[in-house]
């Protein structure tokens, strides 16, 4: 994994947090019912608009962060695999296109060497 990878999956995990942090910290619709018998406070922490205008526009911007790292990630890990697909691995199954030689005919497999069927008694 090499360093952009790290930072990128640094902040997506941030940003998720962050994200999961602010829906949690905003009002329901049925919220607003409560404050008005009296049971809640005035929302002056953020001025007289309330934060729900401060919040929403914060969740909308961390979640256009966390596709656009999503993405970012998604394309890094495209050009790793096309990267690793030049370099075959020993052992790994080959392609047909590889088979063949550079005259473009297949070579022929080596013939299978045949093992001696034991003597069996007759029942």
């Amino acid at each position: 994994m090499n360093t952009v990878s790290t930072i990128l999956l640094i902040l997506l995990v941030v940003d998720a947090l962050a994200l999961v942090g602010l829906v949690l910290l905003q009002q329901g619709k049925g919220a607003d019912v409560g404050a008005a018998f009296g049971s809640g406070g005035a929302n002056t922490v953020f001025g007289s608009a309330g934060s729900a205008t401060f919040l929403t526009k914060a969740t909308a911007w961390l979640a256009i962060g966390f596709f656009a790292i999503s993405f970012g990630l998604a394309y890094l890990a495209n050009e790793q695999a096309e990267a690793l697909r030049e370099f075959p691995v020993a052992g790994a199954p080959v392609a047909e296109s590889e088979t063949s030689t550079s005259a473009g005919t297949e070579e022929p497999a080596p013939p299978a060497e045949e093992e001696p069927e034991p003597d069996l008694p007759d029942i």
